[in-house]
């Protein structure tokens, strides 16, 4: 069969588009999305329900193809953890057979005739009402995946390199179709990063460095930016999360906090502690490769210590946690941000930002900025 989803004659259209977040964020992500989608002149508007996890984003214009695959895309979104083209709504009358209804929608739309997906996600909420319909979104998947090969929709094995069809369920008895593409998804069943809490780590805080560095960095960045021997200052490091990835990469560093370290990293001799003022310390030798901070204090404070390191080279790139207010969060982080680029670019510094609202992220994101030779 052609794989023909992103050919320039293909007729497959879409008004809406759905993504996923964290629960209570929902009025943040679509406030984000009505921002990003003015900025790229592609005018619509965002409807969620409060605590749902979900918002779906309405064009007043039906996208193309070839629209679909670069606007709004997951990167743009700090508050989106999925992002997905919605083809439409299907109703599940008979419980009997829930397959049969779904193929019977997906062959009546003509577009999909030629198509070819690489994948089937069967998903819900990530909320509690969402847990409830989890486990049959779990026992459907198999089934549902094994008609679609049936019928030629899905490719024999998974592809990541194609298109991918989600099956979203609010209950059993509905669902919304829609597609995902590669290079603008998450590649992982509800926009989720499952790691492994690691059982030597000294606290669950490590899981965020560890979702970061996965996220915002590739293998190979990652082999070229963490090398062991490079040196790190981790500010408000007890009792060591975050110093536990630096560490287990091959990392030696200063570690500032007022707190108790965990004695096993302690033990590796590449911990130097320091119960010292996170925002008067300077590192031993003048520079650092990784400063990375998780510190509870107002994103404010801990926005402009990170550009002060930056601007006065103390480290060439950093990663570090904004605590967000109550309200008007995404209007405080893009604020925050918007300042950083502006100082590092008067200071003329090439840099690369990136920034999210990760999994193992609460009322804070993730920052984390390029710079130096962790550029080439």
């Amino acid at each position: 069969m052609k794989h023909t989803l992103f050919n320039k004659t293909n007729k497959i259209k879409s008004k809406s588009m759905l993504f996923y977040c964290r629960e209570g964020y929902e009025a943040d992500l679509g406030a984000e999305l009505e921002h990003v989608s003015a900025e790229q002149k592609l005018y619509g508007y965002s409807q969620f329900v409060r605590h749902s996890a979900m918002v779906q984003f309405h064009f007043y214009d039906a996208l193309s193809i070839e629209q679909q695959f670069v606007s709004l895309a997951l990167s743009d979104c700090i508050f989106a953890r999925q992002r997905l083209c919605v083809l439409g709504h299907v109703e599940l009358a008979d419980a009997s057979d829930r397959i049969t209804s779904i193929l019977d929608y997906l062959k009546g739309n003509t577009e999909l005739s030629q198509q070819c997906l690489g994948d089937i996600f069967v998903e819900h909420a990530d909320n509690e009402i969402g847990k409830e319909v989890a486990k049959f979104c779990k026992k459907f998947t198999v089934p549902m995946r094994q008609a679609l090969r049936r019928e030629g929709v899905l490719t024999s094995k998974p592809h990541s390199g194609l298109p991918f069809i989600h099956l979203v369920f609010s209950d059993s008895s509905q669902c919304t179709v829609a597609f995902s593409y590669p290079k603008n998804r998450h590649s992982q069943l509800l926009g989720i990063t499952r790691l492994k809490f690691p059982a030597d780590a000294p606290s669950r805080s490590t899981l965020k460095l560890e979702e970061a560095i996965q996220l915002f960095l590739s293998p190979e960045q990652q082999s070229a930016c963490l090398q062991k021997g490079m040196t790190a200052v981790d500010l408000g490091a007890c009792p060591g999360g975050w110093t536990y990835q630096l560490v287990s990469r091959g990392l030696r560093v200063e570690a500032i906090d007022n707190g108790t370290m965990d004695e096993s990293l302690m033990a590796t001799g590449l911990v130097n502690y320091q119960a010292v003022d996170g925002f008067k310390y300077k590192p031993v030798d003048g520079h650092v490769d990784w400063l990375v901070c998780d510190m509870i204090e107002k994103p404010e404070r801990v926005a402009q210590l990170m550009t002060d390191w930056l601007c006065s080279r103390k480290a060439t790139s950093t990663i570090f946690n904004l605590k967000l207010p109550m309200k008007q969060r995404f209007q405080t982080v893009t604020g925050l941000i918007s300042t950083i680029i502006d100082t590092l670019n008067d200071r003329q510094i090439k840099h690369q930002l990136s920034a999210k609202h990760l999994y193992h992220d609460r009322d804070e994101i993730t920052v984390m900025i390029l710079a130096g030779a962790h550029l080439s």
